[in-house]
């Protein structure tokens, strides 16, 4: 059986912190999704064709690793793909406490289990949020977003 893997997120933008959870999951499974979740109640500073392409521009030797959007529920969106487990990055114990719960949720709503992937040290100040009151303030990304240049 092909052990598929789901990353997702909103991934806006998608980190340093994200790429190297998807370098760590490619030794393991033998495809990784990266799941852009489309949230119609949440506003997005980067639009969704700006984040494929700056994924795409980041796993393009990568054959397999593949780039997919969804509206549903993770867990739906797994059986749908094939995915055998959920992929989730942790950067501190905050992160695992929240994660925990909502694995612990889609291991009882689907049977579908998460594997989670400790960041590097240097990526656990890093989150999406911050990147995107830098970047609206005219700051630079480029230490914390690889490939910066495909958002604009």
């Amino acid at each position: 059986m092909k052990k598929i893997g789901l990353f997702p997120g909103s991934f806006d933008p998608f980190t340093k912190g994200h790429e190297l959870i998807v370098k760590k999951s490619i030794k393991i499974f033998d495809e990784i999704i990266i799941g852009i979740g489309i949230n119609n109640s949440k506003e997005y500073l980067f639009d969704l064709q700006k984040r494929i392409k700056h994924i795409n521009s980041l796993f393009e030797d990568q054959s397999n690793v593949k780039i997919s959007e969804f509206n549903s529920l993770t867990v739906n969106f797994c059986k749908k793909i094939d995915a055998t487990h959920i992929i989730r990055g942790l950067r501190n114990c905050n992160d695992f406490e929240y994660e925990k719960t909502i694995a612990q949720m889609n291991k009882n709503i689907s049977g579908i289990e998460t594997l989670f992937f400790l960041t590097d040290e240097k990526y656990e100040s890093i989150n999406s949020s911050l990147i995107r009151e830098i970047y609206k303030h005219n700051g630079p990304i480029e230490k914390f977003v690889t490939n910066a240049h495909h958002l604009v």
